[in-house]
């Protein structure tokens, strides 16, 4: 496509108000690791909730929901959809302990619950492991994204397209740390929302659309409109809602979605002023997530169904574009190409947006893992605060630099989504559970990594294909869950001391550490005062209310949307009842707010 200079002008003011964002954080950026990596600690819960959302709204993600719709219906998506229960789980259990932790990265967590060198060896493994392993792997996936984007819109090649896109965001990156990072999320998010809303409406109003009314309708869409899978298909019932919902939210790891928190969320609630920014934040981010955000993007998937029915019809459209890469994915960029001048520019931008504001993250969140974690705990201890930066900076580099020749080899986003859920398939039990039961050790969090690290290669690469994907990600779960078991039990406990003093700091619910308590209580390192039972219930009715209330708007839309107002009414009402209950419980909860 042949943009205009109006295009061009939105694009290019895009990229320098980034620049300058980070530029203007620089300095107060770089006075310590603790504002590179976390802002000072003192950022409020909307501008946190935003950066989490403007981070999870990468220029993957539409690509994934339109692989999706065009695969399986509306009804593929509660393969992500379900992870809003981990979700609710992290923001209404999980948040305040992240932060009572007071850690720089969540992996320093590690030797807060654990002991001795198997503890270090865990934080530094964790490290690589994360911060490197998978953290490229997620960075590659949105590169391939936008060598996707850039491919159907601008004609360039995928070299061209990771080596101008890398650049501004590495700049901003490495200069401003966080701060900048949160501050460019917010206006980069605004850019994406009106461009992604705006598009929806002017595709859906195409003349070979011919409108929302005349979408719903059309053969091609008709049969992928339903919220839940066909019942009678007893196949995609288990594999796209029951496995999901029973299964998946809480075995499975996903980046922005780990049970009980961790990475890049934890990195924002860590940086909360308090618990109660800090549950705020992650609240936001969840209801934005799930319950705002979906509709413009199926929307603009069901609208390809009706241009682009399959891949041959892709590949005559786009005949430049290698066809390694040509998959479901590549209909939503396909879709954008009908936009008039100036909005393809703000759409384009908001796209860049979508990647800078992921890529961003991911490179700092990964580089205080290596500059925390790996390089300050190992390396040199007694690194200064200047030395950290510049190591931070230079890490944050490197990074990009493997995630780009890294998206080389993908061919879609919904391949790469089920390769990372199937690498942390069995360990997020375990990330749940550890805040609650003492018995688990750093042993038993190695055994999880490569127990499911070892079953995801051997499914994916040496006998792909021999299971169905459910069957897969069942398998996996079951011989990691039952390996870490085995491990926890026939490796010796965390020693007491460290027990105690995690306890005191973090005061969990007291139903998995009851041996613990009773023995610090005898030996006189626990008080009866420091002893508390916490509120695990009043925060389960929270969590659950929270969830109804968000899958009650997002179906509720979607029906609004089909035109069936008696159901969009009924759970609309619906989900504003929950909302009510939300807010009495929230308001019982014990939340510290300094």
């Amino acid at each position: 496509m042949q943009l205009e200079i109006l295009d061009w002008s939105f694009i290019i003011a895009f990229f320098i108000i980034s620049l300058l964002i980070g530029i203007m954080v620089a300095r107060k950026s770089g006075k310590s690791s603790s504002e590179f990596f976390l802002s000072g600690r003192n950022m409020p819960w909307w501008l946190l909730g935003v950066s989490m959302v403007a981070t999870t709204f990468s220029a993957d993600t539409p690509n994934l929901v339109t692989d999706l719709v065009r695969k399986d219906g509306v009804a593929g998506n509660w393969v992500w959809w379900a992870f809003l229960i981990t979700g609710m789980l992290t923001v209404f259990v999980y948040a305040k302990l992240w932060r009572r932790s007071g850690v720089l990265t969540d992996l320093e967590f590690y030797e807060l619950r654990y002991s001795g060198k198997e503890a270090a060896f865990l934080r530094g493994f964790r490290a690589i492991y994360l911060g490197v392993v998978f953290n490229i792997l997620i960075m590659a996936t949105v590169c391939l994204a936008a060598i996707k984007i850039a491919g159907t819109l601008l004609g360039i090649s995928p070299m061209q397209t990771l080596l101008i896109a890398s650049v501004v965001t590495v700049a901003y990156s490495a200069i401003g740390g966080l701060r900048g990072i949160i501050l460019t999320d917010f206006f980069q998010f605004a850019i994406a929302m009106i461009g992604t809303i705006w598009a929806a409406a002017i595709i859906v109003n195409l003349p070979q659309v011919g409108g929302l009314e005349q979408l719903v309708q059309h053969e091609n869409v008709a049969g992928k409109l339903s919220l839940l899978p066909d019942f009678n298909n007893k196949e995609a019932l288990i594999s796209l809602l029951i496995i999901p919902l029973a299964v998946q939210w809480w075995a499975a790891y996903y980046p922005g979605s780990e049970p009980g928190g961790g990475g890049y969320i934890a990195q924002r609630m860590l940086a909360a002023k308090d618990e109660k920014n800090a549950i705020g934040a992650t609240l936001l981010y969840n209801i934005a997530h799930y319950a705002l955000r979906p509709w413009p993007w199926i929307l603009i998937a069901l609208a390809s169904l009706v241009v682009f029915p399959d891949l041959d019809s892709l590949k005559a459209a786009f005949p430049n574009i290698p066809g390694n890469v040509i998959d479901d994915d590549l209909a939503y960029s396909a879709m954008l190409t009908f936009l008039p001048s100036g909005l393809l520019g703000i759409v384009i931008a908001s796209l860049i947006a979508a990647f800078m504001s992921t890529i961003s993250t991911h490179l700092n969140w990964g580089s205080s893992y290596i500059i925390n974690d790996v390089y300050k705990r190992f390396v040199n201890k007694e690194a200064s605060e200047k030395e950290l930066v510049t190591a931070g900076r230079i890490s944050t580099v490197v990074l990009m630099i493997f995630a780009a020749i890294s998206a080389l080899y993908l061919k879609s986003a919904k391949e790469a989504f089920g390769i990372i859920v199937l690498m942390g398939a069995g360990t997020g039990l375990l990330f749940i559970l550890r805040w609650f039961w003492w018995r688990i050790n750093a042993y038993s969090e190695l055994a999880a990594m490569i127990i499911s690290f070892i079953v995801a290669i051997t499914f994916k690469f040496i006998i792909p294909g021999v299971f169905a994907g459910h069957v897969e990600l069942i398998l996996s779960v079951l011989i990691t869950t039952v390996g870490w078991l085995a491990v926890t039990y026939l490796t010796p406990p965390v020693k007491r001391e460290t027990l105690y003093s995690f306890y005191k700091l973090i005061k969990p619910h007291s139903i998995g550490w009851k041996k613990v308590i009773q023995t610090g209580i005898e030996e006189q390192k626990i008080t009866e005062e420091e002893v508390t039972t916490g509120q695990l219930p009043m925060e389960l009715l929270a969590m659950f209310a929270a969830i109804f209330m968000v899958y009650g708007v997002l179906a509720a839309t979607g029906f609004w949307l089909y035109g069936n107002t008696s159901y969009g009414a009924a759970l609309t009402i619906l989900s504003l009842l929950w909302a009510l209950i939300l807010f009495r419980t929230w308001k019982r909860l014990n939340i510290r707010s300094n």
